[in-house]
């Protein structure tokens, strides 16, 4: 009835039972040694007549008030059942929510000095009841992880590396060096030996490590910003922390780093190279070029890192969520992490090695006779025709994959130790 008390549940009579004399209710019949009546309350006419027509009585409804109502009632009296008064046993005591919780999940109850947390994989729920671990600390372990994932991987994938960035320099005319990826070891190994082949490491080795840092340091702090309840990922959400990875790696140490790099390979094709060492080449390239000599192609390498990480993170963890099915806590082997890994590089690699070959042009040393990144794509189109977008496409297709691969094992490898002994 409009304007009542939700909470004051009552069962309304059946109509002139009371008057029928063929209609006595269930509670006259019993003869008067069996009637029982409970210490806070009689079972009054209207009760019997709701449990002859099977219904609940009102103190068999469940307890929808205010907490506070409820205290006032429990603590005035204990809400007991017909059936309890029957049977002649003594009411239930309630069990508090977190206890039914527990006890749902098969776990004592909290007040029992064997008490276990119901959330197991997720701890960090038994003092916050969040959903996923704070992004901050992920974050961390992320950079962490990240750093010492990319010093192992360049020192294991620099070689293919140097072979690409030597076909992306070489142009057409007279000026050609190389007729493919064998031809261009051959001729390296015989002129510079096999240490040749390593020429620009420690440019890469110093740049490595912070670029690889700040590319998973991000991802893992925009993932948890960008997580459900459920702790996943929508489409959009892996594209976009994939995405601001790549972004941020690409301004604050791929740019600086690929620029340098670059530059000390084109300067070994030279018949007299000048730079002498990394903090050697750095300072030439500073003093001749001031500090934007280091930030040649900052808008290709955005481009270029961006899309890169975009791929790279949703292949990556949409074949991760394919293969847990339902079960999110479902752990991947990390042969399945390796070979994802290849998959995702691949896909990266066909998508966007066009804007990696205009990249290495505008941090090339002849960088200076292009206006801008799309003069550059231009220039390239008009002089060379559209084929040599796709220059260095194998070498760099198995460089990717194996580096793609390695780099996600070696990352997951870390986040499973950091995961186990920092909280």
């Amino acid at each position: 009835m409009e304007g009542a008390d939700p909470h004051d549940a009552t069962v309304a009579p059946l109509p002139n039972v009371s008057q029928s004399s063929s209609h006595r209710g269930c509670f006259d019949l019993l003869p008067a040694h069996e009637r029982i009546h409970s210490p806070q309350r009689n079972i009054s006419h209207n009760d019997a007549q709701s449990r002859v027509r099977n219904e609940p009585l009102p103190n068999e409804l469940p307890d929808r008030r205010p907490p506070a109502h409820q205290a006032h009632s429990r603590h005035h009296s204990s809400p007991i059942s017909v059936t309890t008064i029957l049977q002649n046993k003594p009411p239930k005591p309630t069990m508090d929510r977190l206890g039914l919780l527990a006890t749902a999940y098969g776990q004592p109850n909290k007040h029992s000095s064997q008490f276990r947390n119901p959330f197991g994989g997720r701890p960090w729920m038994e003092q916050s009841g969040a959903a996923a671990a704070a992004p901050g600390a992920k974050g961390l372990k992320g950079i962490v992880a990240g750093g010492i994932t990319g010093g192992i991987e360049i020192c294991i994938t620099f070689p293919t590396e140097y072979v690409k960035t030597q076909l992306q320099l070489d142009e057409k005319g007279a000026t050609k060096q190389y007729n493919g990826i064998m031809d261009c070891v051959k001729k390296t190994v015989k002129t510079n030996g096999v240490l040749g082949l390593y020429r620009g490491l420690s440019v890469l080795l110093y740049g490595s490590i912070p670029k690889s840092a700040v590319r998973f340091g991000a991802f893992e702090s925009l993932k948890g910003r960008l997580m459900d309840s459920n702790g996943q990922l929508s489409t959009s959400g892996k594209l976009l922390a994939g995405l601001g990875a790549g972004v941020a790696e690409a301004i604050l140490a791929v740019t600086p780093m690929e620029t340098v790099k670059v530059k000390f390979i084109n300067d070994q094709r030279s018949g007299t190279p000048k730079y002498k060492g990394f903090f050697h080449g750095v300072g030439m390239i500073v003093r001749q070029e001031g500090l934007s000599g280091v930030y040649k192609g900052l808008t290709a390498t955005i481009l270029k890192q961006g899309s890169n990480q975009a791929i790279r993170f949703y292949v990556m963890e949409t074949l991760k969520d394919m293969y847990k099915g339902d079960d999110p806590s479902k752990p991947v082997p990390k042969m399945m992490v390796g070979a994802f890994g290849a998959v995702a590089g691949a896909a990266s690699v066909f998508g966007n090695t066009p804007i990696d070959v205009v990249k290495t042009r505008m941090q090339g040393l002849e960088a200076a006779k292009y206006k801008n990144t799309a003069d550059c794509a231009l220039q390239i189109w008009k002089n060379e025709g559209p084929m040599a977008f796709y220059k260095g496409t194998v070498p760099r297709l198995s460089r990717v994959c194996l580096d793609v691969a390695i780099t996600f094992m070696i990352y997951d490898s870390f986040m499973d130790l950091f995961n186990k002994f920092w909280r």
